[in-house]
């Protein structure tokens, strides 16, 4: 019995990690152990999810599994869309342009800022009084 070949990926957005799995196959998305259209609720969400495939024109070609922990909704799905497209270049290095030229494989860094102590936030300060 021969083992089934798959491409690993780790993506990352925020808080939210996701280990990424492609294997041959005809498209299906599995987030979590659910298919993603139920995963995403919304179609901001799900175009996000596919954005790798529709770039490299590989859509179709590839069964996802996913295992994605942290962060919300919005921040899953761009760990997911930055692990699919390190898997991709896995797969293919010669995708690497396309993928770079879209902003696919650049981990969006931004993250909340901790809160400091002695204040009531990251940023916000108790009101200064001079006298």
């Amino acid at each position: 019995m021969a083992a089934i070949q798959e491409f690993l990926g780790t993506g990352r957005r925020k808080t939210a990690v996701a280990r990424v799995r492609l294997a041959a196959g005809n498209g299906k998305i599995t987030v979590n152990g659910r298919p993603y259209e139920t995963y995403f609720v919304t179609d901001g969400q799900r175009g996000l999810v596919t954005q790798p495939f529709a770039t490299t024109a590989t859509t179709g070609k590839f069964d996802v599994r996913v295992n994605v922990s942290g962060g919300g909704p919005n921040g899953q799905a761009g760990a997911i869309r930055h692990g699919i497209a390190r898997a991709l270049l896995t797969v293919d290095a010669a995708l690497r342009p396309q993928l770079k030229a879209d902003g696919l494989l650049t981990r969006d860094p931004r993250m909340r800022e901790r809160k400091k102590y002695g204040q009531p936030g990251a940023r916000k300060r108790f009101q200064f009084s001079k006298r």
